[in-house]
């Protein structure tokens, strides 16, 4: 059952979703321009990889959803999904959905690292699915609606005006924003947003570096991931970019 009205809410708030572009000020701006251009494994293949493992995940990890949302609430009562809008390819605006870690009276659109004492908002239950990741697990509906790719870069918060343009010196926001990538194996929350933005360029030259070659990389990409949250490497809270 709690899976079941966990999917039921994506959905409604997937349609609830249109319009988020109206006065969306990064469509005016130049996304990037990669010094190679998206071939046939970024075009066609991953997305068909995404769609196809993602509606998988969302099958087989339906029972560790039901579980998550009743912890979730038990320890703190309210939404147990939490949504936030972000910036995803082209910096057309998106929901992107997490389990929620803060508490109620936490400030909605302010990365952890510009809260005061960030440590007092985190429920217990939050603390935990944090230290793991399983936090972002309600993305794989984003990936599976087509807003996210299993790997890329991680999808900026609105209001995030110097990571984008950052990004847009490398051509980083010209590719679909990930569940994880890159930068995430390379020290996550330590992370400045100059070093960040540097490594998702550097992604979509790997990306776009060829088929195999993009594919080997996204590969690695994701089996870095697993070692990384396997030893909580990099989890910083109140780090330099929790949120992104």
């Amino acid at each position: 059952m709690g899976s079941y009205l966990t999917a039921s809410y994506l959905a409604k708030k997937s349609r609830e979703s249109d319009g988020m572009d109206d006065d969306n000020p990064y469509l005016n701006h130049d996304p990037g321009r990669s010094k190679r251009k998206s071939g046939c494994y970024e075009t066609y293949i991953k997305p068909a990889l995404d769609k196809g493992l993602s509606f998988v995940g969302l099958i087989v990890l339906a029972p560790v959803y039901a579980v998550i949302s009743a912890a979730v609430y038990l320890d703190d009562p309210g939404p147990v999904l939490f949504t936030q809008k972000r910036v995803g390819k082209g910096g057309h605006f998106f929901e992107l959905h997490k389990f929620r870690t803060m508490k109620m009276d936490t400030p909605h659109d302010v990365p952890t690292h510009l809260l005061k004492d960030p440590d007092q908002y985190i429920t217990r239950v939050g603390r935990m699915l944090r230290k793991m990741s399983l936090d972002e697990l309600p993305q794989i509906w984003d990936i599976f609606r087509g807003k996210m790719s299993i790997i890329g870069p991680r999808p900026a918060l609105w209001n995030q005006a110097d990571l984008i343009a950052e990004r847009e010196k490398y051509g980083a926001n010209s590719v679909m924003p990930g569940l994880t990538g890159l930068a995430q194996i390379s020290g996550r929350d330590e992370l400045e947003i100059a070093k960040k933005a540097a490594l998702d360029g550097e992604y979509v030259e790997r990306l776009r570096g060829g088929f195999l070659k993009g594919m080997l990389f996204d590969l690695k990409c994701f089996f870095g991931t697993v070692k990384s949250v396997a030893e909580s490497k990099g989890v910083v809270e109140g780090g330099t970019s929790r949120l992104v």
